[in-house]
C-alpha cells in the first residue's frame, strides 16, 4: 500500500475531535472495543487546553450509599434540572475508571495514611498518561489539527475535516464521530482556555444540532487582577474586602455574581485569611500552579490582600452544550456524539456551574461512553465508510477581526452584561452579535476568522436563550425576572445557525427524555 500523504482523507471506524479528558476517554474505549479510531486535536494532545493546565480534582464516591445525597445537593440550587439516574452513572464510571489508571500504572498522590488519593489528578501527568494509553491501543492521532467542518451522508455524521496549524487540510471519513471539543471561553484569557473558541460548537450547529442549557453559560471565575489562574478552590478561605477595608458579606449569592454586585461600587480585594497552616501546606501542594503568580509577584495571599478580578469562563464551567439524547451519549444526529464539556451537562448539575470535581468526573464518564457507543454504531455498520461531504462551504465573517473581538469582549466578557442580565440588555447585545454575523461566502477561511465565528455563534446561542427563558434560576439571573417560576422545571432547546430557535422541553417523571 502507499504511504498516505498528510492531505489524503483518512478512513476510520471512529473519529474523536478534540484532545482534553473525555476526547482521550472516547478515543481510548473506542479503541478498546476494537474500532479503529483518529483523534484530532486543536493544540496537542497531552498538553493543551484547560485541563492539561493545572491539578484537577474529580468526583471519588467509593461509597454507593452516598451517590444520592450528590444529587439532592445539586437539584433544587441548579433550578431542578438534574436527573439522579445520571449522577449515579458519572460516579460509578468514574470510580470505574480511576481505578482502571491505577491499574495501568498512572501514580496518584498518596495520602498521609499511605492511601491513594483517587480524588485528584495531575493535570499534566493525567494527560501524558493518557496520551501513552492512545499510542498503546494504536488510536491515530493527528495534533494542531483543528475541526473546521462536519462531514454528511444521506442525514447521517461521516467524519469531519478542517485545516493544520500550517495550513495543509485534513479530512477524515469516519462512521461514527465523537464531539469533544471543550466548552467555550471566548478568549478571555483564562488558563488553558485559549483552544476553547467553540469550534466543535459551530461545526455542530452547521449540521444541525441541538443545544441545551445555553442559558446558563455565564460563569466567571474570580481571579487575582494580575493573574490567568480562577482555581476555586482557595476561595473557600477567603475573605473579601471593599477599597476602604471593610470586609464584605458575599451573602447566599454565587461568589462571582455577589463580587460582581459589590464591584460596581468600586474595587474588590481578597484575602485567603481564613485558611489554617494545615489548608496552606495542603493547598500549595494541591494547587501549586493558583500559587505562583503570588510568588512572582511577591505577595503572600494568605495574609496580604490582593485585587480581585472576574474572568469569564462561559461554557467551560457553565453549564450549557450540545444536547445529549440518551446515556450513550447521543445526539439527534445519527453516528454524532457528544462528551465532556462540548455537551451540556445540565443532567448531572442543572443550571448551576460544575466546574471543578463534578466536571472533571463528566469528562471521564461520558468520554468513556461515548466511545464504547460510536465503536458499536460504527462496526453495526460494516466495512463500507460512508462518502460525507461538508453541509455547507466555509465561511469567513465579513467584519474586521478586531471590531469582532471587541463586540465580543463589550458584549459577552461584560459582567454588567452578561451576569445582570435583562431584555432590553440581551436585546441591544444580540442586535450587536448578529450586525457581525454578516457573512461572506469564501473557499477559504484563516483560523482566527473561523474562531471568531464560532464564538459569535456560541454568544448568540446563549443570548437567544438568555433572552427566552424569563426567570431567574441558577447561574441565570434576570434583573427584570427577579423571582423563579413555580410550575415544572423544564430545559430549554436551542438549534439553528442564522436564526437560533428555542423551545421547551418539560420533565416528565424526573427525566427530561428517554
Amino acid at each position: 500500500m502507499a504511504k498516505q500523504q498528510a492531505h489524503d482523507p483518512i478512513q476510520a471506524q471512529v473519529l474523536v475531535l478534540g484532545g482534553g479528558p473525555a476526547g482521550v476517554w472516547a478515543a481510548l474505549e473506542a479503541a478498546r472495543a476494537g474500532a479503529s479510531v483518529v483523534l484530532a486535536d486543536k493544540g496537542y494532545c497531552g498538553v493543551s487546553g484547560a485541563a492539561a493546565a493545572s491539578n484537577n480534582n474529580i468526583w471519588y464516591v467509593p461509597d454507593r450509599t452516598q451517590y444520592p445525597l450528590y444529587f439532592e445537593e445539586g437539584y433544587l440550587p441548579g433550578g431542578s434540572l438534574s436527573e439522579q439516574s445520571w449522577v449515579e452513572a458519572v460516579l460509578k464510571t468514574a470510580v470505574r475508571q480511576l481505578h482502571f489508571m491505577s491499574e495501568r500504572g498512572y501514580r496518584f498522590p498518596v495520602t498521609e495514611s499511605g492511601a491513594r488519593n483517587y480524588g485528584t489528578l495531575r493535570g499534566p501527568d493525567y494527560m501524558r498518561f493518557m496520551r501513552s494509553q492512545l499510542r498503546k491501543a494504536k488510536v491515530r492521532i493527528l495534533d494542531h489539527s483543528p475541526v473546521q467542518q462536519l462531514l454528511v451522508a444521506d442525514g447521517q455524521v461521516a467524519g469531519a475535516r478542517g485545516e493544520r496549524l500550517n495550513g495543509e487540510p485534513w479530512q477524515v471519513s469516519a462512521s461514527a464521530t465523537v464531539i469533544a471539543t471543550g466548552g467555550c471561553a471566548f478568549l478571555s484569557g483564562v488558563l488553558g482556555t485559549n483552544v476553547c473558541t467553540g469550534d466543535g460548537h459551530l461545526a455542530a450547529g452547521e449540521a444541525g444540532v441541538t443545544f441545551s442549557g445555553m442559558e446558563f453559560s455565564n460563569q466567571y471565575g474570580m481571579a487575582a487582577s494580575f493573574s490567568t489562574v480562577t482555581k476555586g478552590l482557595p476561595f473557600h478561605w477567603a475573605s473579601y474586602y471593599d477599597e476602604e477595608g471593610h470586609e464584605i458579606d458575599l451573602g447566599a449569592e454565587e461568589p462571582f455574581v455577589a463580587i460582581a454586585r459589590a464591584s460596581r461600587r468600586g474595587r474588590i480585594f481578597a484575602c485567603y485569611d481564613k485558611a489554617s497552616a494545615d489548608v496552606q501546606r495542603w493547598l500549595r501542594s494541591g494547587q501549586a500552579i493558583a500559587f505562583m503568580p503570588f510568588d512572582r509577584m511577591g505577595i503572600d495571599p494568605f495574609r496580604q490582600r490582593f485585587e480581585l478580578s472576574l474572568r469569564l469562563e462561559g461554557t467551560v464551567r457553565g453549564t450549557g452544550g450540545i444536547e445529549l439524547r440518551g446515556r450513550d451519549c447521543s445526539t439527534n444526529l445519527p453516528g454524532l456524539y457528544a462528551a465532556g464539556d462540548a455537551a451540556s451537562r445540565e443532567p448531572i448539575v442543572g443550571g448551576r456551574s460544575g466546574g471543578g470535581s463534578p466536571n472533571a468526573a463528566w469528562a471521564m464518564a461520558t468520554g468513556s461512553w461515548a466511545g464504547q457507543a460510536a465503536a458499536y454504531f460504527a462496526k453495526a455498520q460494516g466495512e463500507a465508510l460512508p462518502a460525507g461531504r461538508t453541509v455547507s462551504e466555509l465561511t469567513s465573517n465579513g467584519a474586521d477581526l478586531a471590531s469582532v473581538m471587541q463586540v465580543i469582549q463589550e458584549e459577552l466578557w461584560s459582567v454588567e452584561r452578561n451576569v445582570f442580565r435583562s431584555e432590553a440588555g440581551l436585546k441591544k447585545a444580540l442586535e450587536r452579535l448578529d450586525e457581525s454575523w454578516r457573512f461572506q461566502k469564501t473557499n477559504h477561511v484563516q483560523r482566527s476568522a473561523r474562531e471568531a465565528h464560532a464564538m459569535l455563534y456560541v454568544g448568540r446561542l446563549a443570548y437567544t436563550s438568555a433572552l427566552s427563558r424569563r426567570e431567574s434560576t441558577a447561574l441565570h439571573q434576570r434583573i427584570d425576572y427577579p423571582q423563579g417560576t413555580a410550575g415544572t422545571p423544564y430545559r430549554q432547546r436551542a438549534w439553528g445557525v442564522d436564526k437560533v430557535e428555542i423551545e421547551r422541553v418539560v420533565a416528565s417523571g424526573g427525566r427530561f427524555h428517554d
